[in-house]
């Protein structure tokens, strides 16, 4: 402490001599458990019991290998969804599984020019400027 007790020196790890108020409070040390995501789970088992003292997540049951009484994409003669996957956002809660209030939907669509005028709008404006030459 300084003379008048109001600054503090701290020698940080690096080495370094900071000088803080006397007043401040801090916990010494570094966080518990630091690295445990480094280790591989490997076995199925390892995320069992990670997850039995969690919450019940675990295992995640893909919706089209359900039954279609207990998810909207499941049933069928093969494990496929059969319909699109995009949904509205005004779709009630038990519909509203999958890409819901997509904005795009293809992979190509990223590569696209921002202002593109839709095909249907230019046609429209087409159509109008034909009608009226002809007198409509």
């Amino acid at each position: 402490h300084s003379d008048d007790g109001r600054k503090t020196r701290i020698r940080m790890p690096s080495g370094s001599r900071k000088t803080v108020p006397s007043t401040c409070r801090a916990v010494v040390g570094i966080a518990a458990g630091g690295g445990r995501l480094d280790k591989p789970v490997l076995k199925a088992g390892n995320n069992y019991h990670k997850y039995r003292v969690k919450r019940n997540c675990w295992p995640r049951v893909r919706g089209s290998a359900m039954n279609p009484v207990e998810h909207p994409h499941g049933g069928g003669n093969h494990q496929h969804v059969g319909h699109p996957t995009t949904i509205c956002r005004a779709a009630v809660p038990g519909q509203k599984v999958g890409l819901i209030a997509a904005r795009r939907t293809r992979r190509w669509a990223s590569s696209l020019p921002a202002a593109r005028v839709s095909s249907a709008a230019a046609r429209r404006s087409e159509r109008a400027g034909q009608l009226g030459s002809e007198g409509w």
